[in-house]
Parts: C-alpha cells; structure tokens; sequence
C-alpha cells in the first residue's frame, strides 16, 4: 500500500496492514490551529450519576430529581466535573494521546448548564507551546478548548498545558502505536 493511498487518520504498519494514528507530535500542533474533535457525546443520565457519585460529590442538584425539579432549573443539572471529564477527553486523541504527563489545567469557566440528554463537541485552539528546557526530545504545548452543546452554547471552557513528544514516530514505535 502507497502512503498516497493511506486512509486519513493511518499509518503503514506493513503491506496490507494500518495502525491509527493517536496524538500529534510537537511540531504538527502549530500555534493558531483549530481542531474541531468528533464525536460529539451526548450525557445520559447514567453518565452524570455514575461520575458523580464516583467523585464522591453528593449535591441533590446533580443526583434527586425532586429535589433538582425545585431549582430554577426543574430538572437534574449534569455535574461540572461530568461536564469537564467528557469534554477535555474528547481532546485528547486529537492534541495529547502520546504525552507522558499533564501539567496544568487552568482558567476553567463553566459558562452555561447541561442537562441529560445534551450533546457536547469540544474545540480547541494551540496558544503557545515551546521545547522544553529539562526534558529533551519532549515540547510544551498550551491549548484553549470550548466544549460546546447541540445548540452551539458555549458549557465550559479551559486553558491544559500539556508536554508531547518531538519526535512521535520514536514514542509510536517501541509503544506499537
């Protein structure tokens, strides 16, 4: 198979046979560039309940539907973490998938509710990224995603640094990936 002839997405492994690719290497997240992630994800309720009550957060709002059905809102809210969980790790195939560590989250903004049934995209915008100075062969990259819901509202938004690799092909390789 020609590399001309490759689906989008793939790489050679050997004749006949493709591997995905996950995660960009340094040099492919350009400052400026837009990724749009897909799938979306649309929340079921037992998303909201089985992540909430793993985190240990106990708040009527996200879990008694009586009790939410008082609010402004009249029904169950998703909780945020549900919300910053699905979004930032629709992200990760796209941006991270080959980092070896995370380093910050930062200027996270809930900007409007979700509910059950809500479907969440998320996009992401490279701001920065530089080589890093203590870890060779290793670059810094800084992202800004939106997550957004089937109406194109605005639910979260967040600033995640993150380090990735240089050279992609030397993690891929011994990794198989």
């Amino acid at each position: 198979m020609s590399t001309a002839s490759l689906p989008p997405g793939y790489r050679e492994i050997s004749a006949h046979r493709v591997r995905e690719v996950v995660g960009p290497g340094y040099h492919d997240l350009a400052e400026g560039l837009v990724i749009e992630h897909r799938p979306g994800r649309t929340i079921t309720d037992t998303d909201n309940t089985l992540i909430t009550t793993l985190s240990g957060n106990t708040a009527p709002i996200h879990l008694d539907a009586h009790y939410a059905a008082q609010t402004p809102w009249r029904r169950i809210l998703v909780c945020s973490g549900v919300t910053l969980t699905y979004v930032a790790g629709m992200t990760v195939r796209a941006t991270s998938g080959l980092t070896p560590a995370n380093l910050g989250l930062d200027d996270v903004r809930f900007e409007h509710p979700v509910f059950v049934g809500d479907t969440l995209y998320a996009e992401t915008e490279v701001i920065g990224r530089r080589l890093s100075k203590s870890r060779p062969g290793e670059g810094i990259v800084t992202c800004r995603t939106v997550g957004l819901n089937q109406d194109n509202e605005r639910v979260v938004a967040f600033t995640r640094t993150f380090l990735v690799p240089t050279d992609p092909a030397a993690v891929r390789g011994p990794a198989h990936y």
